[in-house]
């Protein structure tokens, strides 16, 4: 299957998961979960949701191993891409200035900001055990992917 028709899929199989579903935590839970078994060569995927208290990123729902808690506005690439309200790939984590290194093992990385209602809320973080994993072919599908979380839920109260 390519790239392209996998990611149609998933977001056909994310389309299903949430139809019903407005709750956002339950909504990102599922999507990291289907990113996390639909896409290959990856070790992380999830979310980092803005925290207004502390102006951090906080930990969301993620697949994967043990992860960085909170990561500072316009810190590593979650921070820096959270800031810029900006879709941001990485082909060598190593030669980002300021990456953070959740886990050694990551050499590659994607963030997608998430904005509900105009108002950014957190990023979508995939990070890859390989250099250069991520293109715009997988930018312009997780952007699909992020609309679809978008239209179908609601801030947390």
């Amino acid at each position: 299957m390519s790239k392209e028709s996998n990611y149609r899929l998933m977001n056909k199989q994310l389309t299903a998961i949430i139809n019903d579903e407005t709750n956002l935590i339950a909504n990102l839970s599922n999507a990291a979960a289907l990113l996390f078994e639909n896409l290959s060569d990856i070790n992380w995927a999830g979310f980092y949701l803005y925290e207004k208290t502390s102006d951090e990123l906080v930990l969301g729902p993620f697949q994967g191993k043990v992860a960085c808690i909170r990561i500072k506005i316009g810190a590593g690439v979650c921070g820096t891409a959270f800031e810029k309200n900006a879709p941001l790939i990485v082909g060598d984590v190593s030669k980002f200035r300021g990456h953070i290194a959740c886990d050694a093992a990551s050499q590659s990385e994607i963030v997608i900001p998430l904005v509900l209602n105009g108002e950014k809320i957190g990023v979508l973080d995939i990070d890859a055990p390989i250099k250069n994993r991520f293109d715009k072919i997988d930018q312009h599908f997780l952007e699909l992917f992020i609309e679809l979380l978008q239209k179908n839920s609601q801030p947390m109260i």
